[in-house]
């Protein structure tokens, strides 16, 4: 027979076995966290990318209209210009 205090041995060995096998509400909030860290990088990166392209947009049409410039001034000048 169990005595209570084998009983009270037993539960105190199954509650340290299943607290290193289940996760506990504090795992969760740590997953939580680095999972928010995640996305707010996430989050950042996209933000930088997307104000890189639309830059790159505007700096492609200035480009091209500069050029166009050049070449209606070379014409008017009687230059070559090849690009």
């Amino acid at each position: 027979m169990l005595t209570p205090i084998d009983i009270e041995n037993l539960t105190k060995y199954q509650q340290e076995v299943f607290k290193e096998v289940f996760a506990s509400k504090e795992d969760f909030k740590e997953l939580k966290q680095d999972i928010r860290g995640l996305q707010t990088s996430v989050d950042s990166y996209m933000k930088k990318t997307t104000t890189y392209h639309q830059e790159s947009v505007v700096h492609k049409h200035t480009v091209k209209r500069v050029e166009d410039w050049v070449k209606q001034a070379a014409v008017k000048l009687g230059l070559d210009y090849n690009p």
